[in-house]
Formats: C-alpha cells, sequence, structure tokens
C-alpha cells in the first residue's frame, strides 16, 4: 500500500468531526464542563505535568478549557521543531512544488555530502524525500554531516541529520528561508507572532546555504505553548484554518501514520521501543495502540524534556505542554512516562479502552 492510498484510509482518523471554532488573537476560555470533560481528570494530567514544571494548555472544540504556568514563555522545543518544520513540507506538496517521492537530490545538489564517504554508498540517488521525513534515510543521530549507514528504507532510525537535509532541500525549492516561508503560510494565518515562535541559527551547518538562512528542523524552534496549540488545532482541522486551506488534507492524513513503515527493525530499540509501529512524517502515533490509555487516532510531537503537542482526533482535543522532563524508569518502554499525561486527559472526555 502506498502513502496516498493509506491516507484516505486513515482519513476517518485524522480530521475531527466536531465543530469549526478557531482562536482569534487569543484562545477564547470555558469550563471544562461545557465542554463536556472531567474537571478533575484535567487536574490529575495537569498535575503530572507539574512535576517537570512549565506551562500548558488543554483545548475541546477550538476552545482552551484549561492551562497552567506562563502562557507567554518560549520553550526550547527541541525535537518538536521536525514536525513544526515538516509542516514546510505539507506547504510545498500544496504548491506542487515537490512529493515525497521525489529523490532528495533533485532539490538538492550536494545532497549528503559532507561526508565524502557517503557518495561512495551508492544510496544517495535512492534516498527520497519520505525517508527524510520517517527516519529511514540512514543518517546517524547529530543534526550535521553525518555518515550514512544504512540503506534508505531498511530500518527505523531516529536522526537529526535526516530531517536537517530535509529542511535544506525546501530552503532550495523555494529559494528563501523556511521560517519566513511558514511565517507567510502558515504561522501568521493562524494567528503565530514572532513574539510565540522564534526560530534559531543552525546549529550543527553554516548559518547559510546559497545566500540563504539555514534552518534545521531536528531542533531549533522556541514557543510558546500558546503558538503549540494553534499548529496542533491546524493538523486537527485537516490542514484548513477558518475556512482557509492552509495544508493538503492528504498530507495531514499520510504526517499522522505511516503504515509503510510497520515492520522495519529500529535501531537503539531498548531508547525507542517499537517505533516503526507508530510513526508518521516526523510525528509520533498512536496507530498501533501501544498507549492502551488513549485512542487510537492520536499524535503528538516530542521534543525532549517533553515538549508535546498533542492531538486527540476523535476526542476533538489538542493539548499543548513544554518544560521540564518527566520521571522515567528506567527499562520502561519510551512510551511509559507518556501515560500518565495523556490517559487522564483521554478519560476526562469519557473515553475508555475497547473491550478487547
Amino acid at each position: 500500500m502506498d502513502w496516498r492510498s493509506a491516507a484516505v484510509l486513515l482519513a476517518v482518523m485524522t480530521v475531527s468531526a466536531y465543530g469549526e471554532a478557531f482562536p482569534g488573537a487569543e484562545w477564547a476560555y470555558v469550563e471544562p464542563s461545557e465542554a463536556g470533560l472531567d474537571e478533575a481528570k484535567l487536574a490529575e494530567a495537569r498535575e503530572y505535568a507539574l512535576t517537570g514544571n512549565g506551562s500548558g494548555l488543554i483545548t475541546r472544540h477550538g476552545e482552551a478549557v484549561m492551562h497552567w504556568g506562563d502562557l507567554e514563555q518560549r520553550y526550547d522545543l527541541k525535537s518538536t521543531t521536525k514536525s513544526i518544520g515538516v509542516t514546510a513540507l505539507g506547504v510545498a506538496i500544496g504548491d506542487g512544488a515537490v512529493s515525497l517521492d521525489d529523490p532528495a537530490s533533485e532539490h538538492h545538489p550536494a545532497f549528503g555530502v559532507p561526508p565524502e564517504d557517503n557518495a561512495e554508498t551508492g544510496w544517495l540517488s535512492e534516498i527520497t524525500l519520505w525517508h527524510l521525513a520517517t527516519h529511514t534515510a540512514g543518517f546517524e543521530k547529530p543534526g550535521g554531516y553525518e555518515p550514512i549507514v544504512s540503506a534508505p528504507g531498511t530500518e527505523w532510525r531516529y536522526s537529526d541529520g535526516g530531517p536537517n537535509w530535509l529542511a535544506e532541500c525546501l530552503t532550495l525549492v523555494y529559494e528563501r528561508d523556511v521560517e519566513e516561508l511558514l511565517f507567510e503560510r502558515v504561522f501568521t494565518p493562524l494567528g503565530i507572532t514572532r513574539d510565540d515562535l522564534r526560530w534559531r541559527n543552525n546549529a550543527y551547518r553554516p548559518h547559510e546555504i546559497d545566500g540563504l538562512l539555514r534552518r534545521e528542523f531536528g531542533s531549533g524552534v522556541h514557543a510558546n505553548v500558546k503558538a503549540m496549540a494553534r499548529i496542533g488545532l491546524l493538523y486537527l482541522r485537516g490542514g484548513q484554518w477558518d475556512g482557509n486551506v492552509i495544508l493538503p488534507e492528504t498530507f495531514v492524513q499520510a504526517a499522522v501514520a505511516q503504515p509503510d513503515l510497520r515492520g522495519l527493525p529500529v535501531h537503539e530499540p531498548e531508547d525507542y521501543g517499537a517505533a516503526a509501529e507508530h510513526y508518521g512524517l516526523l510525528w509520533w502515533n498512536n496507530s498501533d495502540g501501544a498507549l492502551a490509555g488513549v485512542p487510537r487516532d492520536a499524535y503528538w510531537s516530542w521534543g525532549l524534556h517533553e515538549s508535546l503537542i498533542l492531538v486527540i482526533p476523535s476526542l476533538d482535543i489538542v493539548v499543548a505542554r513544554a518544560g521540564g522532563s518527566w520521571p522515567r524508569e528506567a527499562g520502561g518502554d519510551h512510551y511509559d512516562v507518556l501515560a500518565p499525561f495523556f490517559t487522564p486527559i483521554a478519560e476526562a472526555a469519557g473515553w475508555s479502552p475497547p473491550e478487547p
């Protein structure tokens, strides 16, 4: 099954069937009970979140129902940048400028080099934008110029280097800074300002490519939870915002789950578990039910120290959280740290796991 067919099958799981409320300059607030939510359960999730301090915002039906911490504070979102950055790929697909099946070298004449040894593998011409967006291109973890250590499409290997090559491809496609592109096409239409979100200069590679600012997708965005929640709502609404199409719905559907990844071996499974079973285009998901207390249509960004944009389409819920790390138990599954936060939020909406 190719990604387009999978997208059609996942449509019912992806886009909210609820109303089309959107925030204005500020989020509208309602009591949890008005949104059909159990306040005590939401408070349980909030208290767990606060074990790492930070800020959070819970929304339902496009309205805020609970928050904590400083909503204006920008946090270093680490790998949540991946899920924000891949939005530029959605813009490019919508414009017809690229497709997921495109070889990356078609859009970047120096793709994969340095290091020079990468050219000797014979793999560079086989790497597509899909590989770069699914951690299957074979690049090692760091975000600089990293060696390719496995053939594209043969294993799931978490990497900053692959997404950073994707960022460069899109920079060259548009011949402009991707931060500027996203502010024009996505952030500003969503009501996100530069006070809400900033993107640092590239920390791993030269700051410019062909005279253009070279951003990274592996990390680098600093944002507040209000901006994070708006991005989550854009995805929840299938890429449209208050009547305007920002992203193709088919891209959103493809981003939140990738069945073609299933069955791939995972590099460092002790850290990433069965990641290939629940990953999309730089978004994590619950499509395999690995988190038993959360609907299978849930998906989320996830950065170091638990920066999270959680979207649960079937419950019409978006949650943003950033701050410090939550405690982990040695030897636990990589999703275990999320369950005490995600589960009570789902339960607040009256959801419970189906009978086996």
